[in-house]
């Protein structure tokens, strides 16, 4: 490893992925030897999903490179709740209903992650053993007002919303993690940066060299769309209903996929797709000059992804079965409706907007240039195609309107 020094540290900090000290990862691995690797999760759903696996992949890439992954269930600190991108106190959990999440933590985590290669830990193995005397010396070591510069926590203060002060104690619980597992390297989602930079004080405070902390992008959610050129959404979460879980039957997770925006779809690519970027870049160039059907491509996500976490076959079944559902549902939901026309026929982009489906021919036009309108099956881009009175068209303009459209005279 410390012989391909330079294209080893391309590698792992491809994707978006941030170092806070990418020197002192190249020092690390120049040691040339297996580095631990430490990634928590709090078991405070009961599954995984997509959003989960950003960070997962980047775990098995670690892997599969010889390093000690070490995957910590926080089970202990699941008591507590991280108060990370929260504006209330999280609604504490039973040991009963973590105990269960964990269960299936540790079983779908081997969906990403090689089982004999993955040390799998529970904190409270060694939280619980640390007592309030070993608690009130870790405390010691960390002070209110830094604690307070927390994004999260100076939001709540300047809403004047209650901050619990056991929620001061989890970063420096999870902290603490780092220090016991003698973590090289920590790595979370972006949100949890501060965290883990706490983590490298903690460890360097207990005379531990400090871990280098990686943090990924978080993952749009499925509802996520593109306003005003920027795309926006909530993260991806069970509670919002946005998710796509990893253990999702194989037509479930491909129907999900399949309802994502054309713009959350090269998001889904760069952040889950295990195709070269090179490959991805072109599948957008196509997708851009209008020799490839954006949604063609994203049933290559699709498959991808089912694929991925039930085979192929699995992959393929799922693929016929949606795309079977997906035509069944069209027959079925398309509503009758007319338009007039004050000669012999209609301009389409005028006929979708008396139809009441876009503010504006303009928009319309807008969407043919981007290919998401079909008359009768077929993709239509001239803003100038005439519907004709007294024929009737199936026609399609995007994913969410679509109709029988019966022209009549004027």
């Amino acid at each position: 490893m410390a012989n391909n020094q330079e294209a080893l540290m391309k590698r792992l900090l491809a994707g978006s992925v941030q170092c806070e000290t990418p020197e002192h990862l190249a020092q690390k691995l120049a040691k040339g030897k297996p580095l631990t690797v430490k990634v928590g999760f709090d078991p405070t759903a009961p599954d995984l999903h997509l959003g989960h696996t950003v960070v997962m992949n980047k775990m098995r890439q670690f892997q599969d490179l010889g390093h000690n992954i070490v995957f910590v269930v926080g089970d202990f600190t699941a008591l507590i709740g991280d108060p990370t991108g929260r504006n209330e106190a999280r609604k504490p959990l039973s040991e009963e209903q973590i105990q269960k999440n964990a269960q299936t933590y540790t079983e779908q985590v081997f969906k990403v992650l090689d089982r004999d290669k993955t040390k799998v830990c529970h904190n409270s193995d060694w939280l619980k053993k640390l007592g309030s005397d070993g608690l009130i010396k870790l405390a010691a070591k960390y002070t209110v007002s830094r604690m307070l510069e927390r994004d999260d926590f100076a939001k709540r203060i300047a809403a004047q919303a209650p901050i619990s002060l056991h929620e001061l104690l989890y970063p420096l619980l999870q902290a603490y993690d780092s220090v016991v597992l003698e973590a090289d390297i920590e790595m979370g989602g972006s949100d949890q940066l501060f965290n883990l930079l706490v983590g490298r004080a903690i460890q360097r405070d207990f005379g531990q060299d400090p871990q280098v902390v990686l943090t990924m992008p978080l993952l749009e959610g499925t509802d996520a769309k593109m306003v005003d050129g920027v795309l926006t959404g909530s993260k991806m979460s069970k509670s919002l209903g946005n998710y796509v879980g990893v253990s999702e039957p194989p037509t479930d997770q491909f129907l999900k996929l399949m309802s994502i925006s054309d713009d959350l779809m090269w998001r889904y690519f760069d952040l889950l797709s295990a195709r070269p970027a090179e490959e991805i870049l072109t599948l957008r160039s196509e997708c851009a000059n209008q020799s490839r059907n954006p949604r063609d491509v994203k049933e290559l996500l699709a498959l991808e992804i089912v694929e991925r976490f039930h085979g192929a076959a699995a992959a393929q079944d799922a693929q016929s079965a949606a795309n079977q559902w997906l035509r069944q549902r069209k027959v079925a939901d398309l509503e009758e409706v007319s338009v007039v026309a004050l000669g012999p026929g209609i301009a389409l982009p005028n006929a979708i907007k008396d139809l009441g489906w876009a503010p504006s021919t303009g928009e319309v036009r807008r969407r043919l240039v981007e290919g998401a309108i079909k008359v009768d099956g077929e993709k239509i881009t001239d803003p100038q195609h005439l519907l004709l009175v007294g024929n009737s068209y199936e026609i399609h303009y995007g994913r969410k309107k679509a109709g029988k459209v019966t022209v009549i005279g004027g």
